[in-house]
């Protein structure tokens, strides 16, 4: 593996990470929405969405240096992330057919990588 697709599987890492904040913020940010247009204007929805947009940024940057076809599957780790912060922000809870969808994500993530050499 080089430095340089070592380095872009970091920034898409990091990015899945950054996005699925960007989810919880969403969340905590739509719990607040009334019927009215004025409370999208939420510290916590625009914080999402600055979350999401930053992701992107770092999304951009990871796959400059890589293979798309392989570096774009590991935005799906995000899901992972994603479990993890509704679990402990929102009690959401772990069922098995979460697990069995984690893992199903994980060997494609894993395979598709295989794919890269």
């Amino acid at each position: 593996m080089t430095p340089g697709l070592l380095r872009s599987m970091l920034l898409v890492f990091t990015a899945s990470i950054i996005g699925s904040f960007g989810a919880v913020f969403l969340k905590l940010g739509a719990q607040k929405l009334t019927k009215s247009v004025f409370s999208f204007l939420n510290l916590k929805l625009a914080f999402g969405v600055a979350l999401f947009l930053g992701s992107s940024v770092f999304y951009a940057l990871g796959i400059r240096g890589g293979q798309l076809s392989v570096l774009y599957p590991m935005v799906s780790l995000g899901y992972i992330w994603t479990l993890l912060w509704s679990r402990l922000f929102f009690n959401e809870p772990f069922t098995r057919q979460k697990f069995l969808g984690l893992g199903l994500i994980l060997l494609g993530v894993f395979f598709v990588g295989l794919g890269s050499s």
